[in-house]
């Protein structure tokens, strides 16, 4: 499996483009706040073609250039339908006053062609199959998307802003729920296999395994719900 991402804008906000490999369809995973021009450079580079774009919760730094980037390669946007109204009302997602800071002059908007994602699943895109997991806490409609494992290739979790290297998602924004977070981690995390590659919203790539060992949330997580203590192994 072919990925290529870089953080976009003003939030650092990872946007990643998936593919079985280079010059092949791709999914475009979160293109947030100025990632048009990115997403682009990408496409030109490896020779892909899009041909939906994946959105893991509606916060405007992961969904700003969702409506020039779908209009641009013609392809739809996959959301949660408990985070669709965030297209086009961003502001009522972030609160006021944060909002009036943080939206500027940005644009905002439903593409021409939404569809709604809903728990388990399976994407059949690009050539790739991609499970999404409901994962409520940092928002409503917070999804995770997820690759089975294939020989000599780990899965992949793109886990959005549930599951960051060290830490998870805030939850003190409108619709944020820190009792559904840690849910959501002992139920769609803890039990993915150690070898698991973890792409997150922001910062640095992680496994399953390192995040078992050394992340406090998920450990806490673990122990309130009675996750299981070991990776189950296989898809």
């Amino acid at each position: 499996m072919f990925v290529a991402g870089f953080p976009a804008g003003a939030w650092g906000t990872n946007c990643y483009l998936v593919a079985p490999a280079a010059g092949e369809e791709c999914v475009i995973v979160d293109p947030g706040h100025e990632a048009a021009d990115g997403v682009e450079e990408l496409i030109r580079e490896h020779r892909l073609k899009p041909v939906a774009v994946l959105l893991t919760h509606g916060h405007i730094d992961h969904v700003a250039s969702v409506v020039p980037v779908c209009g641009a390669q013609g392809v739809p946007a996959w959301v949660h339908p408990a985070d669709r109204y965030m297209l086009a009302d961003p502001e009522k997602a972030l609160g006021r006053s944060l909002g009036q800071q943080l939206m500027g002059s940005i644009t905002v908007g439903e593409p021409d062609d939404v569809r709604e994602l809903t728990d388990g699943a399976v994407l059949e895109l690009a050539g790739l199959h991609l499970t999404v997991d409901h994962a409520p806490g940092h928002t409503g409609g917070s999804v995770t998307f997820r690759t089975p494992a294939a020989p000599d290739v780990p899965p992949v979790l793109f886990s959005g802003d549930l599951l960051f290297a060290g830490s998870i998602g805030r939850t003190d924004l409108p619709g944020g729920d820190s009792a559904a977070i840690m849910r959501s981690l002992a139920r769609v995390c803890l039990p993915l296999d150690d070898a698991t590659v973890v792409l997150s919203g922001h910062g640095s790539q992680t496994t399953i395994g390192r995040e078992r060992a050394t992340n406090p949330y998920l450990q806490q997580a673990g122990g309130a719900f009675g996750a299981p203590a070991f990776p189950r192994r296989g898809m």
